[in-house]
């Protein structure tokens, strides 16, 4: 099963912009889905973004539509999420996720549907 160690997060001012990153090791990266969720205090953890095991195909959450961007390069086992536009409500613990998948072009949002999870960075946005 692959390791996911997640780095990246901070404090920063509403409007600014923060990446996260995810270094994978221990299997093959490449044939992994790869998902960011985050839980804010007091909150159930929510879907964020997902991206296939290519990179081809990619779902975002309505509320970070437009201003995150998941990406992911397979050379070096590594997801990011580039995160512009920051708004306090924003402010949660960010974790990374993998899926071991057979299909190539396949995502969900589904965070039950993943089977190894980092230990979540935190992100604290200020108004």
């Amino acid at each position: 099963q692959v390791q996911l160690v997640e780095s990246g997060g901070g404090l920063v001012q509403a409007g600014g912009s923060l990446r996260l990153s995810c270094a994978a090791s221990g299997r093959t990266f490449s044939g992994y889905i790869m998902g960011w969720f985050r839980q804010a205090p007091g909150k159930e953890r929510e879907f964020v973004a997902a991206i296939s095991r290519s990179g081809g195909n990619t779902n975002y959450a309505d509320s970070v539509k437009g201003r995150f961007t998941i990406s992911r390069d397979n050379g070096k086992n590594t997801v990011y999420l580039q995160m512009n536009s920051l708004k306090p409500e924003d402010t949660a613990v960010y974790y990374c996720a993998g899926k071991l998948s057979d299909a190539y072009y396949y995502i969900t949002n589904r965070g039950f549907e993943y089977d190894a999870w980092g230990q979540g960075t935190q992100v604290t946005v200020s108004s």
